[in-house]
């Protein structure tokens, strides 16, 4: 397995609107400290991490005061960030990622490729503009920020859902399983998972 230091990395991201640090280890735990002003992302990225096995400690201040849209897409772009940090030259990982997670009466499945060609298919309806004070179109902010910075072809897709916090949560509960599967070494694998021999 290569050195921890290069499954693990810190980013910080300072704007006028928000001040992030999120440090990621992809060969972790599920351990997570996560505090990024926005509760309900908390929550969220808690699923994420629990699920997913990382280890991902989130600190963030941004201009809630105004809304949560910056903070949220920010925080996508910071752990988009880390994610392409820390897979770095994609050697020896599956690349490919699927899963299918049930919430109630809710079914989502999250198709992705750490293929360094961004693209967001988000076939997911929500039918309340709110969870809680939460933005529920910020789900979506959030996943394209993701995507375009760690470089994944990601699709979810909503099987089915009523209820929007569980169509939410098992978005969550999907990517970071997904995500996992992904960045998972596979020592059946030399180099990069490319017929090209690089991603």
């Amino acid at each position: 397995m290569p050195q921890e230091s290069k499954r693990k990395t810190t980013i910080n991201r300072k704007t006028n609107e928000t001040e992030i640090t999120i440090t990621l280890n992809l060969d972790g735990q599920g351990k997570g400290e996560i505090n990024s002003g926005v509760p309900f992302m908390d929550h969220m990225l808690n699923l994420f991490t629990v699920h997913g096995f990382f280890d991902l400690r989130v600190e963030a201040q941004g201009d809630t005061e105004i809304d949560d849209h910056h903070t949220v897409e920010d925080l996508g772009i910071s752990l988009g960030q880390a994610f392409k940090e820390a897979i770095g030259t994609h050697n020896s990982i599956n690349r490919y990622g699927n899963s299918a997670v049930p919430m109630d009466e809710t079914l989502v499945k999250i198709t992705l490729d750490l293929s360094n060609r961004p693209y967001l298919h988000y076939g997911v309806t929500l039918r309340d503009q709110k969870v809680g004070s939460f933005d529920t179109e910020l789900a979506k902010e959030f996943l394209r920020a993701l995507s375009q910075h760690a470089g994944i072809t990601l699709h979810v897709d909503m099987i089915r859902g009523e209820n929007s916090h569980h169509i939410i949560e098992a978005i969550f509960k999907a990517l970071g399983r997904a995500l996992n599967e992904a960045t998972t070494i596979n020592p059946k694998i030399q180099g990069a998972l490319s017929s090209k021999g690089s991603i």
